[in-house]
């Protein structure tokens, strides 16, 4: 054991005179050997630090291929080391993720590892970092993907606000909020959308002081979560008899409420076309 240790502290003692003297593919392939030697000993949480820290070092060097290669590695290794997903984890992935260019081929296939590392447990919490990694990096698009999907109601608010002052037309500022409020009820989040609605209504400079509202829809939303949080199927079902024209605005809103009424009020489910709620 102690002849191994040796090996492995020549081995880190290599890989710093290589940094040192930016030999970084030598650098990048010492750092693959000796996670190998980690990972065939089991000693996982060795592998781990290693190429998390190796990763950093490599994209700190402007390396991004050697820093990327590292950082499919150690999200790989995560699952098959059946890492825990608890937030000094999470933390760590999202920090690779940041550090990823955005246009990277390998980007996506990162993010795809490590939600199928975390599918059973923790995929919320990780949702969130993603969803406030594209939000800086003004990816409104992967941002809501990933916000909806998270626990993070009022930072999703946050940048619902920012896409739809940025992206979007004044007519269509109800538009960017009912869909997203529809997604996570969708996902059985009533708190989550509550937050969400809240904030959008309260921060949006463009969304006058309510309830009520001028924007039908905007009412149709608060009123709905009310008959949520009732347990209503009376208040649910006038609902969307009055408001049936602006729902009309788009045709996902009846699969969103078919759902909806599934899970909160026990409505028989909807039958399932080859495409899912989300498109």
């Amino acid at each position: 054991m102690a002849a191994t240790d040796e090996k492995a502290g020549k081995i880190k003692n290599s890989i710093q005179t290589k940094l040192n003297n930016c030999e970084f593919y030598e650098a990048h392939q010492l750092y693959k050997v000796l996670f190998f030697r980690y990972s065939s000993q089991k000693k996982n949480k060795e592998a781990l630090d290693l190429t998390y820290d190796g990763s950093l070092a490599l994209f700190n060097a402007q390396q991004m291929s050697s820093g990327v290669d590292l950082a499919l590695i150690f999200v790989d290794f995560l699952e098959k080391s059946n890492a825990t997903p608890d937030s000094e984890n999470i933390a760590r992935v999202s920090k690779l993720h940041s550090l990823i260019a955005m246009d990277h081929v390998e980007r996506q296939k990162f993010v795809g590892l490590a939600l199928h590392w975390v599918h059973k447990c923790s995929h919320a919490l990780l949702h969130g970092e993603f969803g406030i990694n594209y939000w800086h990096e003004k990816d409104y698009i992967q941002a809501r993907y990933h916000l909806v999907r998270s626990h993070k109601g009022e930072a999703c608010a946050s940048m619902l606000i920012e896409y739809h002052v940025t992206c979007g037309y004044p007519n269509e500022v109800d538009l960017f909020i009912v869909q997203a409020v529809l997604q996570i009820l969708c996902l059985t989040n009533k708190q989550i959308a509550a937050t969400c609605f809240n904030r959008y209504t309260s921060k949006h400079p463009q969304v006058e002081a309510g309830p009520p509202y001028i924007k039908p829809l905007l009412n149709f939303l608060w009123m709905l979560l009310i008959a949520i949080d009732k347990g209503s199927l009376s208040i649910f079902t006038v609902l969307c008899e009055q408001y049936d024209l602006s729902l009309k605005r788009d045709p996902s809103y009846h699969d969103y409420l078919a759902r909806i009424a599934h899970i909160f009020f026990n409505v028989s489910p909807p039958k399932k076309n080859n495409y899912g709620i989300f498109g």
